[in-house]
């Protein structure tokens, strides 16, 4: 299946652009989120090279953002760029495990592929990779059970339904599961 970002540009819009004022755009080397700066603007959600999974990921971290995070530049967020040091590598795993959940139901709901992300290439890595997965499998699960945050869920929804995901998601998610994380059962992950 061809997974085109203008896909992604005009379901994400059709879906928020009157009700939040925020568009989904094809960007440069970085992924950044502007604020709109005029009454009548637009936020913008900046995904990075035209990548699918970027842009996945970043309407991700928009989805979970509170409505006084979606004024500031890039949510109020610091980043370290890749070379983090132990603590600084630390809190991006902390940060990043509610995202990249949402990540990955939306990689599912959309038939593509996901790849968990510690991105720290060029330090020293990962904390704790292993329990990172295991952070992000549990999150993902818990907003399976109990549902996303309503943005996200939208999407989600939107996500199933223009890729026609919604008769065996629960097949699908229960394999990639056990792709990511081989030593959960099935029966740990299912969902109803």
């Amino acid at each position: 299946m061809r997974h085109d970002p203008d896909d992604l540009i005009t379901l994400f819009n059709g879906l928020f652009r009157a009700d939040y004022r925020t568009v989904l755009v094809r960007g440069g080397d970085e992924p950044e989120y502007l604020p709109a700066t005029k009454p009548d603007g637009f936020a913008q959600i900046i995904f990075a090279h035209g990548y699918y999974a970027s842009a996945l990921h970043e309407i991700s971290h928009w989805c979970i953002a509170g409505e006084h995070r979606r004024t500031l530049r890039d949510f109020g967020y610091w980043y370290c760029p890749d070379g983090r040091s132990v603590k600084q590598q630390q809190a991006f795993e902390k940060a990043e495990i509610k995202p990249q959940a949402i990540e990955w139901l939306f990689s599912v709901a959309a038939r593509a592929r996901f790849h968990v992300s510690v991105d720290n290439l060029s330090g020293n890595g990962a904390w704790d990779e292993d329990a990172f997965r295991r952070n992000v499998t549990a999150q993902a699960s818990d907003y399976l059970e109990h549902g996303l945050p309503a943005r996200a869920g939208m999407f989600f929804q939107t996500l199933r339904t223009f890729y026609g995901t919604e008769a065996d998601f629960n097949e699908v998610w229960n394999k990639e599961t056990r792709r990511l994380m081989p030593e959960c059962s099935a029966t740990d992950t299912e969902v109803n």
